[in-house]
């Protein structure tokens, strides 16, 4: 994958598909309720969006002569407000150096935020805090504006940069994962703010993501710029893991994600343009191959049991068919040519959330390839300085009519927003 960044840019290797897989039994299998995952998974201003979709638009009707319908046009249905921005009042234009943020995590009952980065510090917020008390309003003006010192509720210093970070399920929001430059996977407790569980098989070489899966009792998987896929039983601390995939020849390994839902699917996006799904009750050779990227696939979400979205440096996101690995649609308007900015989905509301090398943060409508609505950091007041991009994001999972995206850049600061269905 080559040299990549404190900014988290990726380089395209060239590099051809080579499979190799070395696999041990897994310490347990999956739950009775997973089944065969082939039929079972199945210049615009800030808070503007383009004028064509401020307008909410009917089903076209057929076009004479009896022709096919017009493609509906997208449009956006929710009203979105910048709530809040945490920004160091010191000196906002250092950031860019000192603090990139690489990765943000809601926990799992949705009420607490972890962020890390280039400072190696795991910052915990609590979203109450975070929104709790401000008034929202549609201008930037409205938005409160909180100084990092005052606005987490604690942190952890980590010995190295990190990338990725996830919390751990059933642990009660205790325990957090998070993978670091020095290719190291840590596990801390976060009531006693202390490392307890560390694996160190990368060779050095950077962990670029980091996940569990959602049965009891986990395991998990990182994936690292080595080229391979570690999955180990978490309750074996520095024991051999339990399997080692290599997709592709040697091409860095980018974003690992279970299936949220139960399924024995473990995606696993790569360097070398392509996305690989495996079952983890056989690690062996992929079981389906995404391929339709330019350029090294950075993210992998899976947007529901059937659906799995993908990002890529080729400045594009793709929705593909878990059923058949075929495109569903495409994505586009951000720019991202050589840098992480970020994934995430909102299940509920069918949204898709990513950063821009543009410095802007764009929603999507899972329905529709175009953007819904995005937002312009360089033009928000708590921000001095230009440049920089948008680096990581995260949408809170609940509700329906109502959502909270959370948005870091390399600027270091935090901008929580939220949407009301319209």
């Amino acid at each position: 994958m080559g040299a990549l960044t404190d900014y988290w840019s990726v380089s395209t290797p060239n590099c051809t598909l080579s499979l190799s897989s070395t696999t041990a039994s897994l310490p347990f299998p999956p739950p009775p309720h997973v089944g065969d995952m082939n039929h079972h998974l199945p210049a615009i201003g800030p808070t503007q969006q383009p004028p064509c979709l401020d307008r909410l638009t009917e089903t076209a009707a057929l076009r004479t002569g009896g022709l096919e319908p017009e493609p509906e046009r997208a449009r956006c249905e929710w009203d979105f407000a910048l709530a809040s921005i945490v920004s160091s009042s010191s000196d906002s234009t250092r950031g860019a150096a000192s603090d990139t943020l690489g990765v943000i995590e809601f926990d799992h009952s949705d009420t607490h935020i972890a962020t890390g980065g280039i400072a190696r510090k795991i910052r915990i917020y609590s979203l109450r805090s975070l929104l709790g008390g401000f008034g929202v309003g549609e201008d930037d003006g409205d938005a409160a504006i909180i100084d990092h010192a005052s606005a987490f509720d604690y942190y952890i210093c980590t010995p190295a940069k990190l990338s990725s970070l996830r919390w751990k399920p059933q642990s009660g929001s205790r325990v957090i994962g998070a993978g670091d430059y020095d290719g190291v996977v840590t596990e801390y407790d976060l009531e006693r703010r202390v490392p307890t569980f560390e694996r160190d098989e990368h060779g050095g070489r950077k962990v670029w993501s980091v996940d569990y899966t959602h049965w009891d009792p986990a395991v998990g998987a990182s994936g690292s710029d080595d080229g391979t896929v570690q999955v180990w039983d978490t309750r074996s601390d520095g024991e051999n893991c339990v399997a080692v995939v290599k997709p592709g020849s040697g091409a860095a390994v980018c974003s690992v994600e279970f299936n949220p839902f139960g399924g024995a699917l473990l995606a696993v996006g790569c360097a070398d343009r392509k996305a690989y799904g495996y079952d983890v009750r056989k690690l062996v050779e992929p079981v389906m191959v995404f391929s339709g990227h330019a350029k090294p696939v950075s993210y992998l979400r899976f947007l529901d049991t059937r659906s799995v979205v993908s990002a890529s440096t080729d400045g594009c996101l793709k929705l593909w068919s878990v059923d058949d690995s075929r495109v569903v649609r495409t994505y586009r308007g951000h720019v991202n040519s050589r840098s992480f900015v970020g994934l995430s989905v909102w299940r509920n509301g069918g949204l898709l959330g990513c950063g821009s090398e543009s410095n802007e943060v764009y929603v999507y409508d899972r329905r529709w390839g175009e953007p819904i609505w995005l937002h312009g950091f360089k033009n928000d007041q708590a921000v001095s300085g230009g440049g920089g991009f948008v680096s990581s994001v995260c949408w809170r999972q609940t509700g329906e009519d109502d959502c909270t995206l959370v948005a870091g850049g390399s600027d270091g600061c935090l901008r929580i927003f939220t949407g009301q269905r319209r």
